[in-house]
């Protein structure tokens, strides 16, 4: 479905990426983690139009989509939450999502009932597990819920590919056993193929297939969660040397 051929990424002197290289399968659940400034973010900047690449070259579903600006990337199929969410605190919380609804999907048609759109963001909504009052401003929900809302508004494009960027940043455990379980809904039932940039391991090694992991702009290792963890290469980034 995906394939990233030697991207890198600088900013005046620094390089935030170098030669990033892997694919993706349709439906398979990808994690990418590493330490903090490790280009994570950046990665998901370029993969989602924000920025576009130094070099190298990002092909989706056989189309290559490099430098493509975010609305044609969003309406390729690829859509993205971010660390820190931020609602349009000036429209209801189904008014977010009927947003997603309406401008996400290039194929959505163009006459398209006000109640069918509501109805659809009312679902989405319940699906994600936030279930609120319909005239509910983001600024009265909880950090959780913000999430939700947050999740709920990438889905509602209509996505092939979800990049999921630490939707669990600031939860307690039992909104992150929820979270969680809503990603693997998110692939089970809907057959979306989702990257998930995470700091909490073992939620994010217990449901990915798969895990790359980055160090300073470089793919350092690229297996399953059990290779990865006993990569030395990886304990090294997060821990450093044994003798320091």
């Amino acid at each position: 479905m995906l394939e990233v051929r030697r991207l890198s990424k600088n900013f005046g002197g620094v390089q935030a990426l170098t030669d990033i290289s892997f694919s993706l399968a349709k439906e398979e659940f990808l994690g990418l983690i590493g330490p903090n400034g490790s280009g994570k973010t950046t990665l998901f900047n370029v993969l989602s139009g924000t920025y576009r690449p130094s070099s190298g070259e990002v092909t989706f579903e056989g189309r290559n989509i490099t430098g493509l600006t975010p609305d044609k990337i969003c309406h390729a199929g690829i859509a993205r939450t971010f660390q820190i969410p931020k609602p349009v605190k000036s429209m209801n919380v189904v008014d977010n999502v009927m947003i997603g609804l309406l401008f996400g999907e290039s194929e959505r048609p163009a006459r398209c009932s006000e109640d069918s759109l509501r109805d659809d963001a009312v679902g989405l909504l319940d699906f994600v597990g936030l279930k609120v009052d319909g005239h509910m401003e983001p600024d009265k929900l909880t950090a959780g819920d913000v999430r939700k809302l947050e999740l709920a508004r990438a889905l509602a494009t209509k996505p092939k590919l979800l990049l999921a960027d630490e939707i669990l940043s600031g939860l307690n455990r039992e909104e992150i056993e929820e979270a969680t379980h809503v990603l693997k809904r998110v692939r089970d039932e809907m057959g979306i193929t989702i990257i998930w940039v995470e700091h909490i391991m073992a939620a994010l090694m217990s449901l990915v297939d798969r895990t790359i992991v980055l160090n300073y702009g470089v793919v350092i290792a690229d297996g399953t969660p059990e290779e990865v963890s006993k990569n030395k290469g990886v304990v090294k980034a997060y821990l450093g040397d044994e003798e320091e």
